[in-house]
């Protein structure tokens, strides 16, 4: 019996673990590179919520103002600053994490009343977790990444030629170009696909690694997190029973500024007491080394600064410096759109390289001598790809016209924007399994290009414009022009596998 030389090994690998995983890690890349652009996509799902022009202290100072009327003995106040990505104001009563709160016009500090939605955050959580439960959708994202990684060094190993396929393009060449084009894009990314990949394994380190934490913290992640400095200061039982006035927080603003960079939030613990506490938290993104969780903390009564932001150890930092990457919160937006422009070419990597599987196979299972088990599973493999690929786009921008169709008083809103986005995902299967391939390519990107160029048209009628609602619809009409080119390309192709077989037996017949 022949053997397979590595080379070869490597090959069946790539190609294999790209089809089978290559769906889901599809769906990841896509919703990843959406994800760049969360907060903008969430200021556009919520048209209610203004593009105000007012610095973070007089947001502040309304935001105060509405707590010591409304919530003047709550145990916590939470304040989420208007930043250039977050133009809204929203405060809560508990746990920062915990959500909820209540959404102030940050000029005039009245209560806004703002419709549920998921949001941008729908793209970053399905992310990491496809939707599923968190400790699943974790384990599962990671496991993808492994295969990731992978069919990286694989496709390093197969390419021999590696630099030279670089500058190789072949228009019109069917499966030659096809190919082309999946060795260029990924050779021309193969250092962000290496760095996004792994980095975001290392986000999850203590959830796929626990092992030293366990060891030298006997499992407690507390008090891994307080060893590098992130302790929370207690405040004095007494002082919690005395009345307090609430120090000017304008100046501590200020003062945090200057030390951290833009700020993102504050929260005041047990305000109107003699053991207040202000905690102020810089916006993600000031730094490379992403600072989450990291706070100045001032004496609510004297404004006394009590605990500055620790410097990291070099094992942690180098951590959030990782993470810091993955996530692209840095660099303004000069680098989000960077990450924007490699997450595209990343997808379109992808898709082609599905796309080149059925492509190289369909001259050999399209022809009536193939065995009916084969042509089965060919058209398993033709229907997802077009329902993973053209039908998550139309499922992704479906969402965002879901969030605006749906009526706003709309109970449990929030999870009809997600059966919507599902709902269309599940018609892409659906449509993809009842139509030839190639029509089903055509009409379903045909569909996601209608739908992106109508997003703008239909927030003219939805919302009060704004420079950054007005960013996203043009990019969104700009990527439906993308996707009706490639809709005309496959409608004018017609039905290849009948061009096939023609060619076939004309062949056979001579």
């Amino acid at each position: 019996m022949k053997t397979k030389t590595f080379t070869q090994s490597m090959s069946w690998l790539h190609t294999w673990a790209g089809l089978i995983f290559g769906w889901l890690l599809y769906a990841i890349f896509v919703t990843g590179t959406l994800a760049v652009f969360d907060k903008e996509i969430d200021h556009w799902m919520h048209p209610e919520i203004p593009a105000s022009e007012v610095t973070q202290a007089q947001a502040l100072d309304r935001a105060i103002s509405y707590l010591q009327e409304h919530e003047p003995t709550a145990s916590n106040w939470g304040i989420g600053l208007p930043t250039e990505r977050s133009p809204g104001l929203r405060v809560s009563t508990g746990e920062r994490r915990h959500g909820g709160g209540v959404q102030l016009d940050p000029q005039t500090g009245e209560v806004l009343d703002v419709r549920e939605s998921v949001g941008g955050n729908f793209f970053f959580r399905f992310h990491f977790t496809l939707n599923l439960p968190r400790n699943w959708g974790i384990w599962v994202v990671g496991a993808l990444a492994m295969v990731m990684l992978a069919g990286l060094v694989t496709g390093i190993v197969i390419h021999k030629k590696i630099f030279k396929e670089f500058f190789t393009f072949r228009p019109n060449k069917g499966q030659r170009s096809w190919l082309d084009f999946h060795n260029a894009s990924a050779v021309l990314l193969l250092p962000f696909h290496l760095m996004i990949t792994y980095t975001g394994l290392v986000i999850f380190m203590l959830i796929y690694i626990p092992a030293a934490v366990d060891t030298l913290f006997e499992g407690d992640n507390r008090a891994y997190f307080q060893a590098q400095g992130n302790a929370r200061l207690e405040q004095p039982r007494q002082a919690l029973r005395q009345p307090g006035q609430l120090v000017a927080l304008a100046p501590l603003l200020a003062q945090a500024e200057a030390r951290m960079g833009s700020i993102g939030g504050v929260n005041v613990r047990h305000p109107n007491t003699a053991g207040a506490r202000v905690e102020i938290r810089p916006e993600l993104g000031n730094r490379i080394a992403l600072t989450k969780g990291q706070a100045m903390v001032f004496d609510g009564v004297s404004g006394k600064l009590l605990s500055d932001v620790p410097e990291l150890r070099p094992a942690p930092l180098t951590q959030r410096v990782m993470t810091g990457l993955h996530f692209a919160q840095f660099g303004g937006y000069f680098m989000r759109w960077l990450y924007f422009a490699c997450g595209l070419i990343s997808c379109v990597m992808i898709a082609s390289g599905l796309v080149l599987f059925c492509v190289k196979r369909g001259r050999k299972y399209a022809s009536d001598k193939a065995e009916p088990s084969a042509r089965r599973w060919y058209r398993v493999a033709e229907v997802f790809n077009v329902a993973f690929v053209a039908g998550l786009l139309v499922a992704c921008i479906g969402l965002l016209w879901a969030s605006r169709l749906l009526p706003a008083e709309l109970a449990h809103r929030e999870a009809w924007e997600v059966r919507a986005f599902f709902g269309l995902w599940a018609l892409a299967v659906l449509h993809a399994w009842a139509r030839p391939a190639r029509r089903a390519w055509a009409e379903q990107l045909a569909l996601a290009a209608l739908l992106c160029g109508g997003l703008g048209l239909l927030g003219a009628f939805t919302e009060i414009a704004d420079r950054m609602r007005i960013v996203l619809e043009l990019v969104s009409l700009l990527l439906g022009v993308l996707l009706a080119l490639g809709a005309w390309r496959c409608a004018g192709a017609g039905d290849e596998p009948a061009r096939v077989r023609v060619r076939a037996r004309t062949a056979e017949a001579r």
